[in-house]
C-alpha cells in the first residue's frame, strides 16, 4: 500500500482569515501547498518567515513590495520565487486566486498564530 495521500480542495474548509482572503492549505513533512483566494484590494501586511516561497497566480494579479522600494506584479499564469526571512505585503490588484508553496511548512498557519492575516 502507498503512503501517499490524496487530498480534494473541495473537502478542505476554507478558512476565512478577514472579509476580504480566504485560505485553504495541505501540508507534507517537508512543504505546504496552500490555496488564497483574496479579493481585490485586499493586503497582505508587511511579514516575512524563515520558509522559502514560490506563488502561482491562476487568476487576478497581486503586487509584492520590498522594504527596499521595489516591487513585483505577478500575473495570471506568472510565478515569484521569494527566499526565506525576505519581508514583504501584497495587495491584490484583482480579485485573485494564489496557489502558494512553502518549504518548509509554515508552522505559524498549522498553528494559527498568523494575526497580521486575521485582520
Amino acid at each position: 500500500m502507498s503512503t501517499a495521500t490524496l487530498h480534494r480542495w473541495s473537502e478542505i474548509e476554507p478558512e476565512q482569515l478577514n472579509p476580504l482572503l480566504t485560505r485553504q492549505f495541505v501540508t507534507g513533512s517537508l512543504a505546504m501547498f496552500a490555496r488564497v483566494v483574496l479579493a481585490k484590494g485586499c493586503v497582505v501586511p508587511r511579514h516575512s518567515h524563515p520558509n522559502e516561497q514560490i506563488t502561482f497566480i491562476t487568476e487576478g494579479a497581486l503586487r509584492f513590495d520590498y522594504d527596499d522600494g521595489t516591487s513585483h506584479t505577478v500575473k495570471a499564469g506568472e510565478i515569484l520565487v521569494i527566499p526565506g526571512n525576505l519581508a514583504h505585503s501584497a495587495t491584490a490588484l484583482e480579485d485573485t486566486i494564489d496557489f502558494d508553496i512553502f518549504a518548509p511548512p509554515r508552522q505559524d498557519w498549522i498553528d494559527k498564530d498568523d494575526s497580521y492575516l486575521r485582520r
